[in-house]
């Protein structure tokens, strides 16, 4: 059983994860607006990657018999000065997750709560992950300096991406 400290850190957690999703559709928004379809891919992708994450917490906490209390979402950036622009946000915002999920860990040790600093394990690991992609792309961004044929070659490149859903994979 969840402590009721654990409970509602989990539920803004899950606030987290939903808002995380609806900042990538809004990007993935902002990219189908200037048709570069393979940056929309990526955070639409991005997108759905948040959403089964959000899910996965959201199960966890009723498995452990809590209760999930699903808050407003709050509004997220709609605006951006071009694709660098995106995902120096998209970086800065995996950093700020990559936060979170530290410290509800710290508050699973602190609380000896092992079931859930084990649950919370693979979130640490998929930030990792996240970052990196972020920031590999930010830094390709970085080097093109907003040329159009590389910008145009980074597009098709995105448009491969595809969603997995991690979170069912063990």
């Amino acid at each position: 059983m969840l402590s009721k400290r654990m409970e509602e850190k989990l539920n803004k957690q899950i606030n987290s994860e939903f808002w995380s999703a609806y900042l990538y559709l809004s990007m993935f928004s902002f990219f189908q607006n200037k048709n570069l379809t393979g940056f929309a891919n990526w955070m639409k992708v991005q997108y759905q990657e948040e959403t089964t994450h959000a899910m996965k917490i959201f199960d966890y906490v009723n498995d452990r018999g809590g209760r999930v209390l699903l808050q407003p979402i709050a509004a997220v950036d709609t605006k951006w000065e071009d694709e660098t622009d995106v995902f120096e946000t998209t970086l800065n915002h995996e950093q700020k997750v990559t936060s979170l999920i530290n410290n509800l860990v710290n508050i699973a040790i602190e609380e000896k709560d092992h079931a859930t600093n084990n649950m919370l394990q693979w979130f640490v690991e998929e930030q990792v992950e996240e970052e990196a992609n972020a920031d590999e792309i930010l830094q390709q961004l970085n080097m093109l300096k907003g040329n159009p044929h590389g910008i145009l070659m980074l597009d098709r490149e995105l448009k491969q991406r595809t969603f997995v859903d991690e979170t069912k994979q063990i």
